[in-house]
């Protein structure tokens, strides 16, 4: 069990709940009672250099687009509408060997800009900081539910078909960077169709199925020739002599969405095709527990969630 995954665990045992909290730890984001019939949902995430990005490889508006991005890309994970975003900086006191700090920071939220008002997102306050370190970035976001209620990761049932949305693998060619918050399609599909659970691809479609399946009580099955394989996972593919579908499955930051659905439904959706992206069947969720790989020839065995985990192996 990774470092991430035993503090998760302990945080689920020790931190008291509120009455207006539904959902806490677990998720892709908190969902909180309003005052009214909608609900708050809130989520953050956190940025650093050398982990996330390289600083002295890529400009500050990517960074601050990613920021931003994988914020919006957890609110899509619920469903959720987004609203506001608050940023907090921790910047390196002499700025980078390209920039100053100043001239840093306001690159970070240029590249948030665009993306803030592509979504209709007002970003209200935060914090800033310097200090002798490396870069720091922290957003959290706020979205609210619609009259369709959130999409929580342990709303899955078995013989749920399990769709994906977009292309999976090698994003770190570019995609890791240039993230496509699915914001639009989650809120489309969610009002159209009857979805059960949902999580996004952060850190790797076989680790984030298994998130979604274990949240829900299941095991899952992984149908690898169904996989929407990218050009940049192939393209990565002949570099370090991985498979394509071994990028597919475990390089994470694809922030495609996966979805568990009904039989019939996802049958409806696959017709349908309503989005601007493809939407692909890639497996289904199963009452044997455990993540599993499905070949050809219809022959199963056990896959192994990998993916990445902050803290590594503890």
């Amino acid at each position: 069990m990774s470092l991430e995954s035993e503090l998760i665990a302990w945080l689920q045992e020790n931190l008291p709940t509120g009455p207006r909290l539904d959902i806490g730890l677990g998720d892709d984001a908190a969902v909180f009672s309003g005052e009214g019939s909608g609900k708050q949902v809130v989520t953050t995430d956190l940025l650093t250099d050398e982990v996330d990005f390289l600083i002295d490889e890529v400009q500050p508006e990517q960074i601050g687009h990613k920021a931003l991005g994988v914020n919006l890309s957890d609110l899509a994970a619920m469903a959720a509408r987004p609203v506001a975003a608050f940023v907090s900086l921790v910047l390196p006191r002499k700025g980078t060997a390209s920039c100053a700090a100043l001239d840093l920071a306001i690159g970070l939220y240029q590249g948030m800009l665009p993306l803030a008002e592509r979504f209709d997102v007002t970003i209200a306050g935060g914090d800033t900081n310097s200090w002798d370190g490396r870069l720091a970035i922290c957003i959290t976001a706020f979205g609210e539910t619609t009259d369709c209620g959130p999409l929580v990761r342990s709303g899955g049932q078995a013989g749920d078909q399990l769709l994906v949305t977009g292309q999976l693998g090698g994003s770190i060619l570019g995609r890791h960077l240039q993230v496509e918050p699915r914001v639009h399609e989650a809120l489309l599909l969610n009002e159209r169709y009857e979805l059960h659970a949902g999580i996004d691809i952060s850190d790797g479609l076989a680790l984030d199925t298994s998130r979604l399946a274990m949240a829900s009580g299941l095991g899952a099955t992984l149908n690898l020739p169904a996989l929407p394989l990218s050009d940049a996972a192939s393209k990565l593919s002949e570099k370090d002599a991985r498979s394509p579908i071994e990028h597919a499955l475990s390089d994470g930051e694809d922030f495609e969405l996966i979805f568990a659905v009904p039989d019939d439904e996802a049958t409806r959706i696959l017709r349908d095709q309503p989005l601007e992206i493809p939407i692909t069947r890639i497996g289904e969720l199963t009452q044997q527990p455990g993540l599993w790989q499905q070949d050809a020839t219809g022959k199963q065995k056990p896959l192994q969630p990998q993916g990445f985990e902050h803290g590594g192996q503890a």
